[in-house]
């Protein structure tokens, strides 16, 4: 149960709603809830009044995928079932079909076609078959063209925003801000977490500042307190540490999150490696990661940018770090020979909440039986900031 974005949600069908319409384009990654989103605005524009199409699961060969398209679309052809649109096992032919269909009005009395379309840079894919190239770009222009109504989506922030950096006005680009605490205690409300009011805030933005805000981290966190014995007794640091066990829903989605976003970038075993270093410690500049990886700077850097390209790490002030705190955390847990015991578990989540929680609003403490090694894990972090070099 990802926690709802009303703002957003509303922001999308102003723009489907304005004349001409706009085209939003929803940015975020893994776990920021656009997939929740997109299904939500199905709902809202109601049953038979839009498409709702999946790229990463119904991507293949063009025709293959226009057929899949085809068989699942409420709006069919002003030529029949499907023509001209079918058996089209050229791959230009078909692609050049494709884009006939998301331009076309089956009638022009009839409600205009809104198509919602899910991970649009998986059409990349198809630039692999013969007579194929630069076909992102012919997509949006297609798009940008048709009368018809669309939002599309991507996981891939940097290279999204490079793709749609000199498109026409018309593409509107939304992203997906991490939750605010206000509605990280929607998401616990909703998940029945908590006793009070009060209670409930506290837990709120413990949690917030443990899952970076990102949705789907909490709603597992939020999932997770809720089936604990005693709720309002739930320790979100403790639930995080459970969670983050093999097989756990949230390491799960955290598994999920590295391997897709690795796959998609160039150089896997050199960016593994990359990431087991910052895991040590972060942020480093490109001098230290390089003499940490025993490569060369030029190398490296070129390592980073691919990460980047991915979004995996960032780089503010020319120093590197992880873009997902709590991705940084599961691969200090899993990314070693053995899986982690209960033990492991305990002590990176303590030191991961140690270094989030003094951001968090005040009033926000951890229990006492934990102060004490807080104490010394904020002597250590103090001592590892003490001097600061530039690269």
């Amino acid at each position: 149960m990802i926690p709802e974005r009303p703002a957003i949600e509303s922001r999308i069908l102003s723009a489907l709603d304005a004349t001409p319409s706009r085209i939003p384009v929803v940015l975020g990654g893994c776990g920021t809830g656009r997939t929740s989103l997109l299904q939500r605005v199905s709902q809202l524009l109601g049953e038979g009044h839009s498409q709702y199409i999946d790229t990463e699961r119904t991507l293949s060969t063009p025709d293959g995928f226009l057929a899949a398209i085809l068989t699942s679309s409420p709006y069919g052809s002003s030529n029949g079932p499907g023509a001209p649109f079918t058996d089209q096992r050229n791959a230009r032919t078909a692609f050049d079909s494709l884009l006939r269909f998301f331009q076309q009005r089956v009638n022009p009395d009839a409600e205009t076609p809104t198509f919602l379309i899910e991970e649009l840079l998986e059409l990349r894919t198809f630039e692999n078959f013969p007579g194929l190239r630069g076909v992102l770009g012919e997509f949006l222009e297609a798009l940008n063209r048709s009368q018809n109504r669309f939002v599309l989506t991507s996981r891939y922030v940097n290279r999204a925003q490079r793709l749609l950096r000199n498109l026409p006005e018309r593409f509107e680009v939304i992203h997906l801000h991490p939750l605010t605490p206000p509605e990280v205690v929607t998401a616990l409300r909703n998940h029945g977490v908590g006793r009070d009011e009060s209670e409930r805030n506290d837990l709120g933005r413990m949690v917030h500042a443990l899952a970076n805000g990102r949705p789907a981290y909490v709603a597992r966190l939020a999932a997770a307190l809720a089936e604990t014995d005693d709720v309002s007794g739930g320790d979100p640091v403790s639930t995080l540490a459970s969670q983050m066990a093999d097989g756990e829903p949230l390491c799960s989605t955290c598994r999920f999150s590295y391997e897709f976003r690795l796959h998609r970038a160039r150089g896997y075993g050199a960016l593994k490696a990359i990431l087991l270093v910052l895991a040590e410690e972060e942020p480093l500049t490109l001098t230290e990661v390089a003499h940490r990886l025993g490569r060369t700077p030029g190398s490296t850097k070129d390592y980073l940018s691919w990460l980047e390209d991915v979004d995996l790490v960032s780089v503010h002030q020319k120093r590197y770090s992880y873009e997902d705190p709590l991705m940084r955390l599961w691969v200090r847990l899993h990314c070693r020979p053995t899986a982690p015991n209960d033990e492991d578990l305990a002590r990176e989540a303590q030191e991961y909440a140690v270094a989030r929680l003094p951001y968090m609003e005040p009033g926000i403490a951890l229990t006492e039986s934990r102060e004490s090694a807080e104490d010394r894990a904020l002597e250590e972090t103090h001592k590892s900031w003490g001097l600061i070099e530039i690269d």
